[in-house]
This record gives structure tokens, C-alpha cells and sequence, in this order.
């Protein structure tokens, strides 16, 4: 991965360099400076600034922005514009999220690497449009059917939504994978100081480069070792198939056959699982000596961090786990983490979903507890001391 200086001219398009904005415009900000070209998407309450965000400012820059008819043909259309070549998006919320599983199970089969900004808000259904919520945690990793990886990231200041967006494209291309930014609605909508990088790090997609006869599009290690198989220059020499049915190294169907079905699921799951190390990310604080440990993730983690620095402060033993990857689940670290505490304290904005990862990895070396909050309002810090007392 190197340091790639950002083009001027795009530069100038995205305002001055230190501004105060919204999460969903530093999201807007951040897919840019990564190098997205390419946005459909259908209109959603909390995420639309996204949307909005991007049909200004892509046309100025060289990009291609639609409004699709709905969400479903959003991402179809993300589909098609990232295997033509363009770092592609979308955004939306939970009920278009819901519409969008389908596409994201056919992006996994045919390895299309894209960005799904979900701007998380209340739900089962239409729910609370305008109010935050974390009631997509489970639906990012399981909302596909089949058996599957995903990578699922989780930002907790406007800034950081900023520079995630930027992680987001690269790992997406990086393990040809739908990559999903889970964006509370809170930090989606409140302001904050966010500064515009001159040079980021990116990490292109491996091209195939051998001769186009004998080129397969899903044959690994041509080049290099790994499960990721090379991208095809699509619609050049290359003859390519997609179809989200099972299929071989050549991408023709073979829906019969146990062993290649078998072969390619184990694929598409080690080139994740095998990866944690560059995919996970979290943070920690008194981890060393808590001897309760608060769990979050996302807006919750603000509030979690504030109640363990007063609590830590007055003497009380507490630490800190901030999972800023959700999926792949960083089960290795909260295993290692509830093996050195008395208790696990999960805080998040639902009726209990990651709290449930965080249980099974603590695999009974600890109590797992958990601290929810639903209908709207985020965690305070009081209720999280209280929670940790």
C-alpha cells in the first residue's frame, strides 16, 4: 500500500481542507479521495446527504452519478459499474438495506468489490425514520442467505467516517468483497470538525495480466499467493462470466457438483478469515487491569469511553473494547479480553445482536452482560457507570 497524492483538481472540488460537517458529508468526502467514480442509489432518511453529496460533487470531478428507481436496482447497478472497472457505492438505511440482501449475496458469489454506506435508525419496518439506532448489526452479517463473509466497519466520529470510507474502498478491492460502513444515525447527522488529507493510502485491484486465452476469471495464484482471485479488464480481450449461480474457475455454472460447490464456499470464507490481522480493527484503553470491561461500537463507544476515563480516575477497575470492525467478528481479541475480566458490560443501541458474538467468544470465561438502549436516545455516560458499578 502506498501513498498516493490527491489529484488537485479534486482537491479544490471538496471545499477547504479543514471543515465542519456532517458524517454523511465526510462519508461523501472520504469515497472521493478514495476514488469513487461511480454512485446510484434511491433516497432514504438518515443516509440522503450521502446521496445528495455525491450527485453534486461527482459530475465536477469526472464521475457518474443516477438515482435508481429503488434500492434493489441501486446496487445491481453498483454491481455493474465496479466490474467495468469504477469504484462504485451506494447508500441507504435499514429498509432499503433490507431490499439491497439479494445483490449483496450475488456481489459475494461474483466477487465484485463495492461500498454499502447503511445508515442505521430504529426499526423493525419503517420504525423510527429520524432516530438512531444499531438494529443492523446482525442483518449486515447475516441478511444474505448461504453461507458467506463480510466485512462490516464501524465509525464513531465524523472524521473517522471520513477516513473509514477511504479503508472501505480498499479493503473492498483489496479481498474482492461487498464492504458495509454501519453509520449510526447520530453520527450520520451531527457536526464535527473533519480535516481533508492530501495523500492517502490505496490499494488498487489486482489486474489479471496474462494472455487472454489462458485466463480464468475465479483461478487463483496466478501471480501471487492468495485465495483473491485477479480482476478481468472486462469488456476487453477477456472473456468473462458472472452469474451468481456455483461456478467453476471459468465462471460457468456447475450447480451439481458437491466438491466444487464445497471449494468455493471454503474459498470465499478463508480469504477473510485468513486475513483478520489486516482486516480487524479496535481499540482499547485499561484493558491491562479492568477488571469490568464495557463492549461497544459506533455512537455507544463515545459515551463508553467517557464513563470508563471517570470511572478509571476515581480508582474503579474498568477497560474499554471499541470494535471498529464488526465482521469479520474479532473473535481472537474479545477471547483474550474476557479471559483476563470479571465481566463483559456489551453496550449498544438494540435489544441485544453483537452482544450475542461477544457471549460466544467469551466462551465462558467471564460473565457477558448486556446494557441496551432502544427508542431513539444514545447511551449517556451515567447509564454506562452504572452499568460497569
Amino acid at each position: 500500500m502506498a501513498m498516493t497524492k490527491i489529484d488537485e483538481d479534486v482537491l479544490s472540488k471538496l471545499g477547504p481542507k479543514k471543515q465542519f460537517i456532517m458524517g454523511n458529508e465526510a462519508c461523501v468526502l472520504g469515497s472521493i479521495l478514495a476514488g469513487c467514480r461511480f454512485y446510484a442509489g434511491y433516497p432514504i432518511t438518515p443516509s440522503t446527504e450521502i446521496m445528495e453529496g455525491m450527485g453534486r460533487l461527482l459530475p465536477r470531478i469526472g464521475g457518474m452519478f443516477i438515482q435508481m428507481e429503488d434500492e434493489i436496482a441501486s446496487l445491481a447497478a453498483v454491481i455493474g459499474a465496479s466490474l467495468g472497472g469504477l469504484r462504485s457505492m451506494t447508500a441507504t438505511s435499514g429498509p432499503g438495506f433490507s431490499l439491497m440482501q439479494e445483490n449483496i449475496g450475488y456481489a459475494c458469489m461474483t466477487e465484485t468489490p463495492c461500498v454499502i454506506v447503511d445508515v442505521m435508525r430504529g426499526g423493525p419496518s419503517t420504525g423510527q425514520p429520524t432516530e438512531p439506532s444499531q438494529g443492523d448489526v446482525m442483518q449486515a452479517r447475516w441478511g444474505t442467505h448461504g453461507d458467506h463473509e463480510i466485512i462490516a466497519v464501524c465509525p464513531n466520529s465524523c472524521q473517522e467516517t471520513l477516513d473509514m470510507s477511504i479503508e472501505a474502498f480498499n479493503l473492498a478491492d483489496k479481498y474482492r468483497v461487498p464492504v458495509i460502513i454501519l453509520l449510526d444515525a447520530e453520527i450520520a447527522h451531527m457536526r464535527e470538525r473533519v480535516e481533508i488529507p492530501e495523500s492517502i493510502n490505496i490499494t488498487g485491484r489486482q489486474m489479471a495480466s496474462i494472455d487472454a486465452e489462458s485466463y480464468m476469471p475465479f483461478r487463483t495464484g496466478y501471480t501471487r499467493s492468495t485465495k483473491v482471485p485477479e480482476m478481468d479488464h472486462f469488456g476487453r480481450a477477456y472473456t468473462t462470466y458472472h452469474t451468481g449461480l456455483t461456478h467453476d474457475w471459468s465462471g460457468l455454472p456447475t450447480t451439481c457438483d458437491v466438491e466444487t460447490h464445497e471449494n468455493l464456499l471454503k474459498r470465499l470464507k478463508e480469504k477473510i478469515t485468513d486475513n483478520m490481522a489486516d482486516i480487524s480493527r479496535c481499540e482499547t484503553f485499561h484493558l491491562e487491569d479492568g477488571r469490568s470491561v464495557v463492549v461497544s461500537y459506533g455512537v455507544t463507544s463515545r459515551s463508553a469511553l467517557s464513563a470508563v476515563t471517570t470511572l478509571h480516575n476515581q480508582g474503579i477497575r474498568v477497560g474499554y473494547l471499541r470494535l471498529k470492525t464488526l465482521w469479520p467478528f474479532p473473535f481472537d481479541i474479545v477471547s483474550e479480553t474476557a479471559k483476563n475480566a470479571d465481566r463483559l458490560v456489551v453496550a449498544e443501541m438494540n435489544m441485544g445482536q453483537l452482544f450475542h458474538s461477544v457471549r460466544e467468544a467469551a466462551g465462558g470465561k467471564c460473565k457477558v452482560e448486556l446494557l441496551p438502549k432502544v427508542g431513539g436516545a444514545i447511551h449517556t455516560p451515567n447509564e454506562i457507570m452504572e452499568g460497569l458499578r
